[in-house]
C-alpha cells in the first residue's frame, strides 16, 4: 500500500532546480519537502511521518523513537551512517539505501583529481596567468615535471561499484590495478592486505564506507608505508583518513600528494587541517564527486524504486 504521509528532509543537498520530482512524488499520497533541517527542526518535522527521506539529517535513536507511525527510511546516498540502524531495526522500521547510481559521475571526478596532479594542470593554469609562458625563451614550459598513468600501479580500498568502476578506467589507461583486503575482513583471493598493498601503489584510491573498522584506517603508520611520490585520493567519507596524519606527511614530503572530496565534518565551518593553501600538492573539493545533474536524477529515481518495492512487500536495497 502507498505511503500516506512522507516527508523529505533536505532536498537542497539533491535538488538545484534541475531535478524531475515526479517519479517521488508518485509513490507517496502527500508529501511535506524541506529544503533543509536543522537538529533542532527534525523531531516535529517526523513525529507523523510514514516515511522518512535523508540524504544526510542525522536520525538518531532518540529521534527514531520521536516518530511511532515511522515504517521506512530512505537514506538518499549510499552511505548510512547519518542513521542508527541498529536502532531501526528494534524498531522494525525499514530502511534502504541506493546503490549504484553514482558510478559514473565518482569515477569521473576521480580521474580528474589523478590527471590534474599527474599532469601538473594545477601549477601550469598558475605559471600561465603569472605570465611564466609569456616569458619563456622557448615555445613550452617545463617547470613541473609531468607523468602519465599508464604503467603506473592503482591500489584500491572498497572493491564494490565504485572501486571497480575505477579499476576499469584505469585499466584502460593502462595502469596495473591492486585491490585490497576488506579492511576487518578475511583474506580473500586476489586481494592484496593493505599493508602490502601500500608500498607498491602510485595512486591509492579510497571507495570504502567509513565504519568503526575503516576509521583513520589511513594514518601515520599507512602513509609512512605509501612511496613518496604517490597520489592518495579519497572520495569516499571523511574520517577515513586521519587528517592531521596527512597534513604532516605532506608538510614533509613524505607522500607526493593528495586529492580529497570529503572532510570528517562538511562543512568544515569551524576549519579543518586541510583547509591551508599553504600545503603543498593538496586539492579539496567541496563533496562534490557525485553531484551531476544525471547522477542526482538516477538518485532520485532509486529512491522512488525502493519506496515503491517497499510498498508491495517487496526488499529493495534493504539495509535494516
Amino acid at each position: 500500500m502507498k505511503p500516506t504521509r512522507g516527508v523529505l528532509l533536505d532536498l537542497a543537498t539533491i535538488d538545484r532546480g534541475d531535478i524531475d520530482l515526479s517519479s517521488l512524488r508518485a509513490v507517496c499520497e502527500r508529501w511535506e519537502i524541506h529544503e533543509r533541517t536543522s537538529p533542532d527542526e527534525t523531531a516535529a518535522r517526523i513525529a507523523d511521518a510514514e516515511l522518512v527521506v535523508s540524504n544526510k539529517v542525522v536520525l538518531d535513536r532518540a529521534l527514531l523513537e520521536s516518530a511511532p507511525g515511522l515504517k521506512l527510511v530512505c537514506v538518499a546516498a549510499t552511505g548510512t551512517n547519518n542513521l542508527d540502524l541498529e536502532a531501526a531495526r528494534e524498531l522494525g522500521i525499514a530502511v534502504t539505501n541506493v546503490t549504484g547510481y553514482a558510478t559514473p559521475a565518482v569515477v569521473q571526478h576521480v580521474f580528474a583529481l589523478m590527471l590534474a596532479h599527474a599532469t601538473r594542470l594545477f601549477e601550469y593554469r598558475q605559471a600561465v596567468l603569472d605570465g611564466a609562458w609569456a616569458r619563456s625563451d622557448q615555445f613550452c614550459l617545463l617547470d613541473y615535471p609531468i607523468r602519465e598513468l599508464a604503467g603506473r600501479t592503482l591500489g584500491i580500498v572498497g572493491f564494490g561499484e565504485l572501486g571497480r568502476g575505477v579499476a576499469k578506467v584505469a585499466q584502460a589507461f593502462g595502469m596495473r590495478v591492486l585491490a585490497a583486503e576488506r579492511p576487518g575482513g578475511p583474506a580473500q583471493p586476489g586481494r592484496v592486505p593493505l599493508a602490502e598493498l601500500l608500498p607498491q601503489v602510485d595512486v591509492l584510491s579510497l571507495h570504502c564506507p567509513l565504519t568503526e573498522t575503516t576509521r583513520n584506517l589511513i594514518g601515520a603508520q599507512e602513509l609512512s608505508l605509501m612511496k613518496q611520490d604517490a597520489l592518495l585520493i579519497n572520495t569516499a567519507r571523511g574520517g577515513i583518513v586521519d587528517e592531521p596524519a596527512l597534513v604532516d606527511a605532506l608538510r614533509r614530503g613524505l607522500i607526493g600528494g593528495a586529492a580529497m572530496d570529503v572532510l570528517t565534518a562538511e562543512p568544515p565551518r569551524d576549519g579543518n587541517p586541510l583547509i591551508d593553501p599553504s600545503i603543498p600538492n593538496l586539492t579539496v573539493t567541496p563533496h562534490t564527486a557525485w553531484a551531476s545533474q544525471e547522477c542526482r536524477q538516477r538518485l532520485v529515481g532509486g529512491v522512488a524504486e525502493n519506496i515503491r518495492a517497499f510498498a508491495g512487500g517487496r526488499a529493495c536495497n534493504r539495509v535494516a
